[in-house]
């Protein structure tokens, strides 16, 4: 239907807006509530073609996923984890060449009736400071078995390390982190608490004088997009310089590392362990799952995202590059934003890519009770029996 040429836009307008209250005056006499322009054209028009979500799932079915795990043999096996953590590294737009000195300061020392507690801060990068939080038992002996331990959204590492919204130490671990830093101590091995970058003392000003919990992820990882980098991989980047960090460390053994984390920390956690062998065991919690059925069907923070990583590969082709090296992941069967379904998928490829590296019996996992929370109650001791 072509415009009439006499038509001013105030015309157009005013009969847009007739259209628009025709379509209200309809649904409003069939006793509907009003949803959008379209209401009383459902039967001329595929409602479903206006639906931008199912667009999105249906590119997923022909996404070109061109590094997808296709191995038959170990020797095939390594030849793909060197290509595509080539590839990996390069989507989450890389790491620095040169790795500049630590400058570690230790910035208090509390002791505690089964452990001890010594906050510090490194330089990660020219002008960027970590905040770490070091837990040793008091019962245990060095060097230690170590385990960086990963928050997702919420308060950062207080989350993790029983710290209440006062700053004092609290009584209970009622939250969906259940203090599983304090848990790893209490098991006998080092917990090495981080903060990730936008959360916690992590954050702007402005933010951090609103909030204790509310994260800088937007503009932050948006302003990572624009640098053609990624948040996933500056956290990354903290992880490996936490990493050389221990190895400075008498009384931490750089040998045995692993690394866990909830949610967003499952994901730093994945892509940690992918691209880092120097983690010796993994312990991935409310995160691991395919990207179709997390990120690509609900609403998540912008920091999960690595730009054209579906066009090599999936999330269980990230955690792939993990083998042969333990893994263990855990999902709560009630967990909306993780769904179970996507958790089950995911982990029966990561199993057939740890059989083809003959290593079926390096993987764990749990599906426990709750929603998206940290469990543990496997995961933990799995944990601690893979790096004696």
């Amino acid at each position: 239907m072509s415009t009439p040429k006499n038509m001013t836009r105030r015309d157009l307008a005013l009969t847009a807006a007739l259209f628009a209250q025709a379509g209200t005056m309809k649904a409003a006499e069939e006793g509907r509530k009003y949803s959008g322009p379209l209401d009383g054209f459902e039967n001329k028009v595929r409602m479903e073609a206006f639906d931008p979500v199912a667009w999105t799932l249906d590119r997923h079915k022909t996404a070109p996923l061109k590094m997808a795990f296709k191995a038959t043999n170990k020797k095939q096996a390594e030849g793909w984890q060197k290509s595509f953590r080539s590839k990996v590294t390069e989507l989450v737009g890389g790491f620095p060449e040169t790795r500049i000195p630590l400058a570690p300061q230790t910035l208090d020392v509390a002791d505690f009736a089964d452990y001890r507690r010594e906050r510090f801060v490194i330089e990660t990068r020219p002008g960027v400071m970590l905040l770490g939080v070091l837990l040793t038992p008091k019962a245990a002996s060095g060097p230690l078995a170590t385990v960086i331990c990963v928050p997702g959204h919420g308060r950062g590492v207080d989350d993790i390390i029983g710290v209440d919204e006062s700053g004092k130490t609290r009584s209970d671990d009622k939250n969906i982190y259940h203090d599983f830093a304090l848990q790893v101590v209490r098991q006998g091995q080092a917990a090495v608490a981080i903060e990730n970058m936008a959360f916690g003392c992590r954050r702007d000003p402005k933010a951090i004088s609103k909030s204790l919990g509310g994260s800088v992820c937007q503009p932050t990882a948006g302003a990572a997009l624009l640098l053609g980098e990624t948040m996933v991989g500056w956290r990354v980047y903290d992880v490996m310089r936490t990493i050389d960090w221990i190895a400075t460390r008498p009384e931490l053994d750089a040998k045995r590392i692993g690394c866990m984390g909830l949610s967003g920390g499952g994901t730093v956690t994945v892509f940690s362990a992918a691209l880092d062998t120097r983690i010796k065991a993994a312990f991935v919690s409310g995160y691991l799952n395919t990207f179709r059925d997390c990120i690509m069907s609900v609403s998540h923070c912008i920091d999960n995202y690595v730009p054209g990583i579906l066009n090599w590969g999936e999330m269980y082709d990230v955690a792939g590059l993990i083998a042969p090296r333990p893994l263990f992941a855990e999902s709560g069967e009630r967990d909306p934003i993780f769904p179970l379904k996507g958790f089950l998928e995911s982990f029966s490829h990561v199993q057939s890519m740890y059989e083809v590296f003959g290593a079926k019996d390096q993987t764990g996992h749990e599906v426990h009770r709750g929603a998206h929370e940290f469990s543990g109650r496997q995961g933990l001791p799995w944990l601690k029996g893979k790096l004696v």
